[in-house]
C-alpha cells in the first residue's frame, strides 16, 4: 500500500523534505554555495556523465532549490519542477525549448508586456510568428492551429483583461494534434487552479507574485513531465541562465508554507472590494472572475476554486481620470507586481503593458482608463475607505 496523499494545506509546508536528510533539520537548510566537491576524481566523472545522482555545481542543482522544485510538482500535481531567476526566465526557457526558426506560437488574447515582448523578440530575430485567439471554441482552434504550430500558451485569468480561457477544451483539441500547452498560472497559484489536471502540459509561475506572497523575491517556476523538465534543465537553463539562488529558493520555501491561509484572504478580500466597486457610479466596467455577470463566469466556476485576489476596472473618463484617482489613494500603493501583503494599483497601458502598442492593447480588450488592482491582506475596510475617499476626489 502506498503512501498515503495529503491535502493541499499539508503538502505545502511538508512535501519535497525530509528532515532525516538534511541533519534533522524542521527547517529546510540553505546551501549557499556555488559549487560541491566530489570524494574522487572518478565521481567527477560519474556525475558529469549523469551515471551518478548528486550535485555538482548550483547553476545544475541545489538542494535547497531541488526541495523548492520538488514542493511546487507535488502542488501543482506534475511529475517534475524547476525553478528560475524570474519568471521572464521561465517564459523564455520554456519557449525557446519548444520552438526552432519558422514555428508558430498560439497565444491567449493577451499577454504580460513583457510575454508580449519576448514573443515580437522571437519573431524578429529568429523568425518564430505567433497569433492571439480567442480559444472560445473548438472550431475556432482547429482555424487558427497551423501545421508548424509549436505549442499553444496561455494565460488564464489573462493579465490584465481577467478573461479567461478554458483550459481543458483547449487541451482537448490540442493533445489530438500532439500539441504542448503552455499555461502561466501566476495569478491563481496552484491553490486556485491546477492545469495540469485538465490535460495542459506545462505550468509557468512567477513565483515573485503568490508563491512568494512578501513582495522580496524574483523568481519563476515551471512544472510539467520530467523528462521535458529534464530537457528544459539541460538545455535552455544551464546554457542561457536564469538560475534562481538558493537564498531565493529558501525565501519562497518559506512564503510557501502560507499559501492557503493567504489566498483565502486575498479571494475574500477582492469579493468584498468588487461588490464596492462595481456598484460604484464613477466606475464604468469591473472585472473580476467572481462576478456572475463576467463573460466567463462558467468557466471560472468549472476550473477555479476561488475567484482569485485581482480584480481590473475602468474609470469613467480618461488616462488622466485613472491616474488622479491613483495619486488621491493613500493606503493602498502604486506599484507593478500582485500577490503580496500590500493592496497594490497599476495602469497597464503605462506600466505593465507600456511595451504593447495601443492598437494591440485595444484587440486586447482594454484602453488607457483601465486599472488593476492587486487584493493584499489588509482589512478590506480599510481598502474600502481608501478607495472611496479617492474615487470622492475625482
Amino acid at each position: 500500500m502506498g503512501k498515503k496523499k495529503s491535502r493541499f494545506e499539508t503538502e505545502v509546508i511538508h512535501s519535497g523534505y525530509k528532515a532525516d536528510e538534511h541533519q534533522d533539520s524542521l527547517v529546510p537548510p540553505l546551501y549557499q554555495t556555488s559549487t560541491f566537491t566530489f570524494a574522487n576524481a572518478e565521481q567527477g566523472e560519474r556525475r558529469f556523465a549523469g551515471q551518478e545522482e548528486g550535485f555538482i555545481y548550483s547553476r545544475l542543482g541545489n538542494p535547497t532549490v531541488k526541495i523548492l522544485e520538488d514542493r511546487i510538482a507535488v502542488l501543482e500535481q506534475g511529475e517534475a519542477g524547476l525553478a528560475f531567476s524570474s519568471g521572464m526566465a521561465a517564459v523564455s526557457a520554456v519557449l525557446v525549448a519548444l520552438t526552432k526558426t519558422g514555428d508558430h506560437i498560439l497565444c491567449s488574447q493577451g499577454v504580460y508586456g513583457c510575454t508580449f515582448g519576448l514573443l515580437e523578440l522571437l519573431k524578429e530575430k529568429y523568425g518564430i510568428d505567433h497569433d492571439f485567439s480567442l480559444m472560445n471554441s473548438a472550431d475556432l482552434l482547429e482555424q487558427e492551429i497551423r501545421p508548424n504550430t509549436a505549442c499553444i500558451y496561455i494565460e488564464t485569468p489573462i493579465n490584465p483583461t481577467m478573461k479567461l480561457v478554458d483550459l481543458g477544451l483547449v487541451a482537448r483539441v490540442a493533445n489530438e494534434k500532439g500539441i504542448p500547452v503552455v499555461v502561466d498560472n501566476t495569478f491563481c497559484s496552484p491553490y486556485i487552479q491546477t492545469p495540469l489536471t485538465l490535460g495542459c502540459d506545462v505550468v509557468i509561475h512567477s513565483a515573485t507574485k503568490y508563491i512568494c506572497g512578501h513582495g522580496d523575491v524574483i523568481a519563476g517556476l515551471v512544472i510539467g513531465k520530467k523528462e521535458f523538465i529534464r530537457q528544459v534543465s539541460k538545455t535552455t537553463q544551464k546554457d542561457i541562465g536564469g538560475i534562481i539562488s538558493p537564498f531565493d529558493a529558501w525565501l519562497l520555501l518559506r512564503g510557501m508554507k502560507t499559501l492557503p491561509l493567504r489566498m483565502d484572504r486575498h479571494c475574500e478580500n477582492a469579493s468584498e472590494l468588487f461588490r464596492f466597486l462595481k456598484d460604484h457610479p464613477k466606475i464604468e466596467t469591473v472585472y473580476f472572475p467572481g462576478d456572475p455577470e463576467h463573460q466567463d463566469f462558467s468557466i471560472a466556476k468549472k476550473q477555479m476554486k476561488q475567484p482569485g485576489g485581482l480584480i481590473s476596472f475602468t474609470i469613467r473618463g480618461t488616462k488622466e481620470t485613472a491616474q488622479q484617482l491613483m495619486n488621491q489613494l493613500q493606503l493602498i500603493k502604486i506599484a507593478v507586481s500582485l500577490g503580496d501583503a500590500e493592496t497594490l494599483i497599476q495602469h497597464p497601458a503605462t506600466m505593465t503593458h507600456a511595451v504593447v502598442p495601443e492598437e494591440e492593447r485595444r484587440k486586447m480588450g482594454f484602453d488607457d482608463t483601465l486599472l488593476r488592482l492587486s487584493v493584499g491582506l489588509e482589512s478590506w475596510e480599510d481598502l474600502q475607505e481608501d478607495l472611496e475617499q479617492a474615487l470622492d476626489k475625482i
